[in-house]
C-alpha cells in the first residue's frame, strides 16, 4: 500500500482487531507496572492479520496532555506484537516523560495507529515540499544530515499550516525551525488509528491466550 492511496485495508482491520490491539496494548503497560518489561506475545495464537508485518505507535494521554508516544516508522514484525512492545516503551520508556506510575492509569488514555509503508517525497525546494503536504492526511518523516523525526497525522490538529508543521517536526529532530540544505530528505505516509479513553483491567481482556503466562 502506498501512501498516496486510500487506506482501506487498515480501516477493516482496526475494525475488526482494533480493540484486542488496545487491549493487548493495556495489557503490556499493565505487565510493565507489574514485572518492569513489556508482555511476551504468543504471535502463533493471534488472528492472522496481526501475525502480518506492521509498524505501529502508541500515543498516551493523562488529562487530555501528551505522556509517551513511541512506534515503528516501518513494519519489522508482527503487527500485535510490535503494539505491545510500543505500549510498554510509550508508558516507559518515552525520553521526554518520567515512567508511568500506577496512579495515572484513572487518567490514562490510549491511541494506537497502524502506519502505511512511507513513500519518498520528491521536492525542489522547501516551497514545494510544503505546497505537496496534505494537512489531516499526511504523516511526515524527515531527516536532515543524522537527524531524522516523525510527526502522525494527528499533529495536524495542533499544527494545522503546513509551515508550522513542518518547522515543528524539525526542531523535535533537533534541527532550527528554518533549516533547510540540498540534502534534506522526506517521507510521507497515512495511518488509521483506534483509541479508548481508559486502559483495561487486564483481567477482562480477550483474548488471554494471546499472550504468554509469566
Amino acid at each position: 500500500m502506498q501512501a498516496d492511496t486510500p487506506n482501506a485495508d487498515t480501516r477493516a482491520l482496526l475494525e475488526t482487531h482494533g480493540l484486542t490491539l488496545l487491549e493487548v496494548a493495556a495489557a503490556s503497560i499493565h505487565h510493565g507496572l507489574a514485572f518492569l518489561c513489556p508482555m511476551d506475545v504468543d504471535v502463533a495464537d493471534a488472528p492472522e492479520q496481526l501475525r502480518a508485518p506492521g509498524a505501529s505507535f502508541v500515543t498516551l494521554k493523562h488529562d487530555k496532555r501528551l505522556r509517551g508516544c513511541i512506534g515503528s516508522p516501518s513494519a519489522y514484525r508482527p503487527l500485535i506484537a510490535d503494539v505491545a512492545d510500543n505500549g510498554f516503551c510509550a508508558a516507559f520508556k518515552d525520553s521526554r516523560f518520567p515512567p508511568l506510575a500506577r496512579h495515572e492509569l484513572a487518567g490514562l488514555c490510549m491511541s494506537i495507529s497502524v502506519l502505511s509503508p512511507p513513500s519518498a517525497m520528491s521536492f525542489a525546494n522547501e516551497a514545494d515540499l510544503l505546497e505537496q503536504l496534505r494537512p489531516k492526511v499526511d504523516g511526515l518523516i524527515i531527516q536532515g544530515g543524522d537527524l531524522r523525526a516523525l510527526f502522525l497525522p494527528q499533529v495536524w490538529d495542533s499544527l494545522p499550516h503546513p509551515r508550522q508543521f513542518l518547522g515543528q517536526l524539525k526542531v523535535k529532530a533537533g534541527l532550527d525551525a528554518d533549516y533547510w540544505s540540498d540534502d534534506f530528505q522526506a517521507w510521507r505516509f497515512v495511518a488509521e488509528s483506534v483509541s479508548s479513553e481508559r486502559l483495561s483491567d487486564p483481567a477482562s481482556i480477550w483474548p488471554a491466550s494471546i499472550w504468554k503466562e509469566i
